[in-house]
């Protein structure tokens, strides 16, 4: 079930045919980064074990219109899928691409994909493998992770380097399936957060804002609005803040994305997706 279903499943169940009226730049990437490490709740309470099994599974496939200043720049597709062979121990393959559309791409095309292999139980990456490619720009990044020593071998462009890092820190994408896997996002409670990112360590504050509707084209689901400010630049992007909308469900799906740019805003709408019958 690993396709991506010609239908649109809401949350509820529900199907809708597929939009495509909307074929939108760029890196949907930089706004998953937003949502960055292994989570410590600024509250009395603890927060139960996330599982991975209870929010999301391999064959679950959402696509994103992303839109800049309004304009149709490209699409993004967030999908998991089991290992091509079966491993020693329980692991998933989170792939996230982005690419530009025709227009964007006369100026600035993208044409980016990132690999993330996640440990189910732990649910922390073991290596994420990011090909990037932005205007002339051409980078080949991988990080191997190795927790229980405390280091990843963070290797650019074929030239390796051995680093320190926290406990459980997360990659750019495998912290949105952290973040997902929380029993629970309770506006007003904040988020401690650890990242890898292009062989720096971060630690960043992300903040549970409010409940609010967020209509697509699957629908009118009840979301969770989350802040995080973001200490490092990204692909058209400047330091500044990003919101993330996530279904209040157990699933946490993100419905939608805004990240602040040098100019304007860059938003990722969900307008396709699949969920595996295999998931709650």
């Amino acid at each position: 079930m690993g396709r991506c279903s010609a239908q649109i499943e809401d949350v509820t169940g529900r199907t809708r045919d597929s939009w495509h009226g909307l074929c939108p730049p760029v890196a949907v990437s930089i706004l998953l980064a937003a949502l960055v490490g292994p989570c410590v709740l600024a509250r009395s309470e603890p927060l139960s074990t996330p599982t991975a099994s209870q929010s999301f599974a391999p064959g679950e496939r959402y696509t994103y219109s992303i839109s800049w200043l309004g304009i149709p720049a490209g699409t993004a597709v967030m999908q998991v899928t089991d290992m091509p062979v079966p491993p020693r121990r329980p692991l998933m393959r989170l792939l996230t691409t982005a690419r530009s559309n025709a227009f964007v791409s006369i100026f600035y095309p993208v044409d980016n994909r990132i690999e993330s292999i996640l440990d189910v139980e732990t649910l922390t990456p073991q290596r994420m493998v990011f090909r990037r490619r932005e205007g002339r720009r051409e980078n080949d990044f991988s990080y191997t992770f190795r927790h229980a020593e405390g280091e990843v071998v963070a290797v650019k462009d074929g030239v390796a380097e051995t680093l320190a890092i926290p406990p459980g820190t997360q990659d750019a994408i495998s912290c949105l399936y952290y973040l997902r896997s929380l029993p629970s996002l309770v506006p007003g409670s904040s988020l401690v957060m650890n990242i890898h990112h292009d062989k720096k360590n971060y630690k960043l504050q992300v903040e549970v804002e409010e409940l609010e509707r967020v209509e697509g084209p699957w629908g009118s689901v009840e979301a969770v609005r989350v802040l995080a400010v973001m200490p490092f630049r990204g692909i058209f992007m400047n330091e500044g803040n990003i919101r993330v909308w996530l279904t209040n469900d157990i699933h946490h799906i993100p419905v939608m994305m805004k990240a602040k740019v040098i100019i304007g805003s860059v938003v990722a709408r969900l307008v396709g997706g699949w969920k595996p019958p295999s998931a709650p």
